[in-house]
This record gives structure tokens, sequence and C-alpha cells, in this order.
């Protein structure tokens, strides 16, 4: 600790307390645009941690911030003072109650696990946001989200029946049907104060969150304080714990989309759709879809209907017959209200790729199809579901005569529309507008007597537009409620009650431009390193439990410092001089990067492409320039060139890889064991076709040449046999990955172009056997060479299952069940597909590996410091697969996938090549010479 706050408070806690620099970054914002330095971050490990920081607080005045995910949009979640951070440690479910359908959890519990420990029961929490698989309950009850299933099940706050909290003194209370009688006693005094606003404004339809729920107070509703608190946005109390409903869903769903001419056509269609009481009615347009196409990730999706806007409309049944029968009723009637053309779904998987253009909308929507850039801050009004399409219309009205244009998605079923706008928020002047066009948005939604926020909370985007929205006796009944819990104004300060101007504080305010210097061409980013950290909006997609490979690193430690977004905050903080004076030489900045794997999952994942293990290589580089590195960067960083020279004298050089002082030496952990080299590694020999068939050219990569050459052998029979005539090129040429991922930028761009330049004059497509090889010539070369040539090259990289899938070969079915671990760098930058359908075709049972990274990573695994991570990384990933996999194939391309199964599960596995090779008809007898 480097104050005295932090280091008295640590001493009255078991849970941290973190003021260091870095963790001060990357709790300064969430996912709205706003930015607020917190003095410290606690992370509380239990009900006593916050209930000591709550007293420790409110002794010295210090205000608190509740934080769960830190997915808000509206700026909720950061704060001055102290931010209490509650997903790190208290994650647990305490109890699931199957006949009374309801469950108890801690407020750090990640709605997907949730809804885990619910589905044995047939039951699940109603409420989804499509942050589901990192959002946590505590902050879903802090603004009340909602989700695309609130049509059917409701908001958080009909889900809500008793909340454990800690009051602002530090005392605790329960909050439900009946609460504390002098709390209860002073609330009802509230509420008869204010008794004919509450009725005539609050309660007016479904999604009018914005405000507190004080007509939940009411008498006819029960006076049910549980209801009343949520939605108040960490600004009443914190919550320890959480008892809410659980619903039974149906056993089979169908998916209708619908087809529209536009988004207010595809708005005025829904209220008739949401009568037929389905579960979902959510909207997105075109402009949503084409972010989608356009992302970099390879991710494919069904076709849709014709039209500018669809409708995506979601039915249940326990009987699969009714719910087909009702999806072709919803499909009709979706064409008489003005769909162009309706399509009904049953299978899962259509439906899931469906679902996955509106999930990552929020994300997706911040990067326009052209690279401009949009922003939240407007992203959440709703108005009455009647009165949608005539409020779009209205609204599309108003971003003309601003200039500027919006991406629509949202909840179209109960009038909840989320927009991101292209603002300028980078200049005074822009900022300026920004203002007066919230204040004209809140005018436009006050015409349609809607609401600001139908999920998101006010935060600290909206706070100061509900004047405008409520007349002052709701404002002070607002201030009365908030002080009947909260007098001393320590919670939340600045939201909902006496709220900081909404253009106070954004985060773009001390963004600037950083153009020169810069290893790498960040070309989508218009060669600009602030704009690349602008990418990051804080949706926070990386910090999800499970599904995919983001972000390892997280799942190992659960610290936001090592979660993509918590980095991509820190550069940003590093870069406008708000980690001190040290800039590129920042220790804090290097220690929050240094577990990053490099897997390069959150450039396919992350909905707007933040290319982390690009951007640690770009600050490595800088970090240590010419000056000492560590030594695990010459030893591993500089491998391709030893292993050039111990391929010569493979014996000696194992005899020496044995001696654990040389690991010792190179920064290698010493409970990490070196790979052995072939005793007949491959040798570079004049190219010369295999057979007459069209040109290829195979690339013998240096660790496949080093370590496995005979899959190079069987890659080069399996493409003689599928009618190429492959040549082999290397391995005297590098992709320079090592290099790239130490930051020694100047030699890797050396060794690049000279590979580059070799391999433009080869023939044919590239076909590249080690993954992270291949993505290094598709991805990296590009962005670091910035020449045509490197384009070119890159263009023609292929995966050996891209190439044979596209040939004739004859293939003896295998018919056999198997495990594949795909390597991260496959799966992020060409996908897995046309692997999975090879495999298919001869009879192989896949079972893959997507979740998380291998945890060997290249070097990464091998450093000091790295190796307990490592091995978590692969614990969470594909260690408990092949665990139980008892005798099937365990299928890797990655050189580092395969050791890390060598090493830590005790078996081999194969390359595709040595499959293929395997089950050819008539395999080739050619050996390598």
């Amino acid at each position: 600790m480097t104050t005295p706050l932090p280091r008295d408070l640590a001493r009255r806690i078991t849970g941290d307390v973190h003021d260091d620099d870095a963790s001060r970054a990357a709790y300064a914002s969430d996912a709205s645009n706003h930015r607020v330095l917190p003095e410290c971050v606690v992370l509380p490990t239990d009900a006593d941690d916050i209930a000591a920081t709550v007293a420790f607080c409110a002794e010295r005045g210090i205000p608190i911030t509740a934080r769960g995910a830190g997915t808000n949009v509206a700026g909720n979640a950061i704060g001055p003072g102290v931010v209490l951070d509650t997903s790190r440690h208290l994650t647990r479910v305490l109890a699931v109650d199957p006949d009374a359908r309801s469950a108890t959890v801690q407020p750090g519990v990640v709605l997907d696990r949730l809804q885990r420990d619910a589905a044995p029961h047939g039951l699940r929490f109603g409420p989804d946001p499509s942050t589901h698989n990192r959002c946590t309950i505590g902050g879903m009850i802090g603004t009340n989200a909602c989700g695309s299933h609130s049509v059917a099940w409701g908001t958080t706050a009909d889900n809500v029946r008793e909340l454990d909290v800690v009051l602002p003194d530090g005392s605790r209370t329960r909050l439900g049907p009946e609460p504390d009688q002098d709390l209860a006693a002073r609330l009802r005094t509230v509420r008869d104060a204010y008794l004919a606003p509450i009725r005539r404004d609050l309660g007016r339809f479904g999604r009018q969150i914005s405000g507190y729920g004080l007509q939940h107070l009411l008498p006819e509703r029960g006076f049910d304080v549980a209801k009343a608190f949520t939605g108040s946005e960490g600004t009443c109390a914190i919550i320890t714990s959480a008892t809410v409903d659980l619903v039974r869903p149906p056993r089979h769903r169908a998916l209708v989309v619908a087809g529209f001419a536009d988004d207010i056509a595809a708005a005025s269609a829904a209220p008739t759709l949401a009568a037929r009481h389905p579960l979902t009615v959510e909207g997105i347009d075109h402009n949503l879809v084409r972010a989608f196409d356009n992302a970099p990730a390879p991710r494919s999706r069904p076709d849709l209907p014709r039209g500018k806007a669809w409708l995506l409309v979601e039915l249940g049944a326990d009987d699969p017959g009714a719910v087909a029968e009702r999806a072709d009723e919803v499909a009709r009637l979706c064409r008489d209200t003005g769909a162009i053309e309706a399509h009904a779904h049953t299978d899962p998987t259509a439906r899931q790729r469906l679902w996955q253009i509106r999930e990552l909308g929020a994300g997706l929507a911040t990067r326009t199809a052209d690279g401009g850039e949009t922003w939240p801050g407007w992203e959440d009004a709703a108005v009455p579901p009647e009165r949608l399409g005539k409020y779009l219309a209205d609204f599309r009205l108003l971003l003309a005569e601003y200039g500027r244009h919006g991406v629509v998605y949202g909840h179209f079923g109960e009038g909840c529309v989320h927009v991101r706008i292209d603002h300028d928020l980078l200049t005074r002047a822009g900022r300026a507008e920004y203002r007066r066009f919230q204040e004209d948005a809140a005018e436009l939604v006050v015409a349609h007597a809607g609401s600001l926020s139908g999920e998101h909370g006010d935060g600290r985007a909206r706070s100061e537009l509900l004047t405008r929205l409520y007349g002052r006796e709701l404002i002070d009944a607002f201030a009365a409620f908030k002080h009947t819990f909260d007098p001393g104004n320590l919670l939340n300060p600045g939201v909902l009650v006496d709220p900081d101007p909404l253009d106070d504080n954004l985060r773009l305010r001390i963004n600037r431009p950083h153009t020169v210097d810069l290893a790498f061409g960040y070309q989508d980013d218009d060669g600009d390193w602030g704009k690349a950290m602008r990418r990051c909006v804080g949706v926070g997609a990386c910090r999800k439990e499970s599904g995919g490979g983001m972000c390892p690193s997280y799942r190992a430690t659960r610290d936001e410092r090592h979660s993509t977004r918590g980095r991509a905050r820190i550069l940003f903080e590093m870069l406008d001089g708000h980690l001190g004076d040290d800039g590129w030489r920042s220790e804090d900045v290097r220690d929050a990067l240094d577990l990053c794997l490099g897997c390069k999952a959150c450039a396919s994942e992350c909905p707007v492409s933040v290319d982390m293990a690009t951007y640690k290589a770009e600050f490595l580089h800088h970090h240590y320039g010419r000056g000492p590195r560590p030594a695990s960067h010459y030893s591993m960083g500089w491998l391709p060139l030893w292993l050039a020279g111990g391929r010569r004298v493979p014996r000696l050089t194992n005899l020496l890889l044995g001696r654990a002082a040389l690991a010792r030496l190179g920064g290698i952990d010493p409970r990490r064991s070196m790979p052995r080299l072939s005793a007949r590694p491959w040798r570079s020999r004049a190219a010369r076709p295999a057979s007459d068939g069209a040109p290829i050219t195979l690339w013998a990569d240096t660790f496949t040449a080093s370590f496995a050459p005979e899959v190079i052998a069987d890659a080069e029979a399996v493409l003689a046999a599928a009618g190429y005539a492959p040549s082999v090129a290397g391995p005297n040429l590098c992709c320079g990955l090592t290099w790239i991922s130490t930051g020694q930028l100047g030699i890797a761009r050396h060794v690049l172009r000279r590979t580059v330049d070799a391999l433009h004059q080869a023939s044919g497509d590239i076909v590249v056997l080690e993954p992270s090889c291949a993505a290094a010539l598709r991805h990296d070369a590009p962005n670091l060479l910035r020449i045509e040539h490197a384009t070119s090259v890159a263009s023609r990289v292929r995966t050996l299952a891209e190439v044979i899938e596209q040939a004739s070969l004859d293939l003896a079915p295998l018919n056999e069940a198997a495990v594949a671990q795909f390597h991260c760098h496959h799966r992020a930058v060409f996908g897995t597909e046309p692997d999975r359908r090879l495999l298919g075709a001869i009879g192989v049972d896949l079972t893959s590996v997507d979740d998380g990274c291998c945890g060997l990573a290249g070097n990464f695994g091998f450093e000091n410091g790295h190796y307990d991570v490592s091995v978590s990384c692969a614990e969470q990933s594909f260690l408990p697969v092949v665990r139980e996999a008892g005798d099937r194939l365990v299928l890797a391309d990655g050189f580092s996938c395969r050791l890390q199964i060598e090493q830590l599960a005790g078996r081999p596995s194969l390359h595709l090549a040595q499959l293929l090779r395997r089950q050819l008809r008539q395999p080739s007898t050619e050996e390598h010479s």
C-alpha cells in the first residue's frame, strides 16, 4: 500500500485492497462513456468484509461504488473513493429450492452460473441480458436489468424476493415484503408524502426504469421494499445476498425471423406480435448485421429474410409439434403485419447463430461497417410499445437534424431501443453538441410518454435529465427515498440524486492521437494507437466464465487487470499520461500485460476485435527498447535461431536442453520439461514438385521441422495424393512469431521481410502446418511490414484442412470418436469449420475443446512465473476432456498444444496431416530426405 487509507482498510478485512495505478486504471471505466478514477479497489471475500469496508468509509466520509462485472453502459459502476468489486470472491449459489422455485445467491454470481445450477431442476432465472455470460446478479439488481425474455418473465424487480444488504453506516438488514420496522415506517412516510405523483407517473409500462421504483411501495402493490430497491444503482445499500424467483421454461423453442422494410416498420409490428405471448420480440437493423458480417472474426450466420430490419420472435411449448405450429402461425402474422418475408427455425444451432447477432449488439454496434466509431449515452430509451414506431420515426428525424447516424437494435416487443450513435466526443464542440442531443432526445422521450432508461439505469449518462422526465415532486420523492437509506450521500454519489452533469468525466476528453514511432500499422484504426485503444468500450465479453477462448488469463486469475478489458483500460490511461510519467516504461502496465498469453482470442471473440496480443507486443517493443530484457526473451524469443543450429547436432542439443542450469539461465521455469529435437530433423532441400498436379507450397516451419518432421512428410504425401504438386519451403524461413510475442519487433520485421519475399515467389497457395505460424503470416505480417508483398502472401496462406477440403482425396472411413484441441490462433484467425467438415466426412465423431487456451502458448508457459497460470489454463480447457477421452484419438495441430497434452495429460496426440495420411487408401511410400 502506498497511502494510509488503503493500508488501514486492509487491516480490517480479509479481502484484497488495491491502490496501485494499474488497478485504479482498470476500474476507472465501465461500459459507458465516462471515467472516474477511484482511490482504491476492494475485493471483499464475504459479507463481513463488505460491512467492515462500509463502516470504515462511513467513519471517514469516503464514497463507495458497488460493482459487479462492470458492464453497465450508463456509468453507474464507477466512482471516486472506494470501488467495491463483488465479482472476484462473492460468487456462490447458496441454495436452489426447486419446490419454492427460488434461488439464493451472492451478488457476484454470474447469471449463466445460476442458470447452470437451476437447469437440472428444469428451472431458470427469467431476466437474461445479452451479457448473461458475465453480468452478475448483484449488477442486474442494481440496474433492474431485463434482457430479451422480459416479455415473458418480467424485469429483475419482478423476480426479486428478498435482499440482504449493508446500509451506509455498516449495519445490516433484510429487504422484502416485511423489512425492518423502523426502515419500513420511514419509507411509508416518504411514500405517503408523494402518493399522488407516484401513482400517476410511475409504473406506467413495463420498461419504465428511470428513477427509483417507488410504485412498489404502494399498498396496492404490496409495499415490497426489495422490489423498490431494485434499480437503485448502488445508491442506497450494498447487496450481500439475494433470493430470487425461478421460472420453468418450455421444453421446446422455435425462432421466427421476419424481415421488414426498415426498423420503423418492424417496431410498428412488434406490439401485435407481443400480444401473442411469445418469449421474445427483439429487433435488429441492417447496420448491425453489416457490422457482424464485416467483423474480422471467422463468423457465419444463416441467411436472413429479405429486408433492412428484422424481428426475432421466440416461441416456446412443451410439445415440439405445438411449438412448430405456433411458429408457422406467427410467421404468417408477421407477413400480415408488414413483413416482407419470415422464416421459422427450430434447429437449436441455427437459432443460436441468429441470436449471436443480437447478443453481440452492444459491442458490434460500436464500430460501423466503414470503420466509424459509435457511442452509448442514448442507448436505452423506452416508450410504451404501441408508440415505438412513431418514436423511432421521430428519433430518425432528430438524428438527421444533428447529422448523426445510429445502429439500432433492442427489445421492440417492450418498446425499448438500444442505439449507438456516431457522436464526436473527442472535441470540445462535439461534446457540446452531444449534450444538446441528449437534452433534445430526452424531450422526445417525454413527448412519447417514455423513459430515459429501459434497463441500463440512468447512471452518469442520464440522471441529470430526470428533471425533464419527472416533475419536481417526484424528484423530491427520489431524494427522500435515497436519503432514507443514505443520508450522507456516500453510496455512488453523482447518480440519480444530486446528479453530476451528463458531460462531466467523459472518458474521451483525455484521449489523444498517437501515430508516431509505432511498430505495427494499425490500418483498421487509421494508424492511430489512440483509436485502437478506443476499441474497448467495456462490454466485458472477455470476462465470460466459459465458452470460447477469451480470456484465459482472466479465467485463471479472476483479476480485472488480467482481462482484455482491464489491460485495454490500463493502456488507455498510460497513453494519455494518467499512470504517472513512466509511459512506455511503466512497470504497472508491464505487469498487467505479463500474463497475456497472446492467444489472439480477443481479436476474434471481442465484438470490436480488441487485439491484445498485438498491443502487448507493441508495448514490450517500447518498454525494453534497446536495453536489457528478461532472459526468456533471448532463450525463447530467439529460439528459431538456436534451433537452426540445433538441427545440425540434435543429440548434443538434446543433451544441453536437459541441463537444469541452462534452463535457469534462460529464464525457464524449472517445472517445465524442454521438448526433445527429433533425431532426424527436417533439412532444407531444393524445392521440387512431388507430382504433376497443381503447384502448391508446403511450408516446413521451424518447430515442426525441429520436433516433428514426420508431420511435414505426411502432409507432403497427403497433398500429393490430393492431386497437388507440393514444393516444400523452409525450415530456413521463419514467421518471426517468437520475436513478435516478446516485443522484439525490429528483428521480427527483418525476419518476416525475408520470409515474405521468399514466399511471394513461391507457387500456388501456401499450406502452413503450424497454426501459430499461419496466423503470424496471415494476421501479423501485413500489420508489421505494411507492404503489398505481405498482404499478397497473407491472402494465400491456408490451413491443411482448407486445401484438402477443396480437393478430391480418397480416404478410408475412420468411424471413430476423437477429441480435438484446436489451437487458439487457428480458431481466432482461420476458424475450424473446414477441419470439422473434413473430419466429419471420414466418420470422425468429434468432441472439440473450444474453451480457453491450452496454456502453453509458445514461450509463455516456459517462462518463470507463468507455470501455475499455464496449468490453470489447461485445467479450464482441454485437460478434463482429454482425461475422460479414454482410448479415443486426440488431435492437435499446434506444437504447443501437443506438448502441453503430452506433459500434463501424459498421452500423445496427432496432427491432422498424420491422421489423413493414415487414412489414405493408397498411402505414399516416399519418405523425406
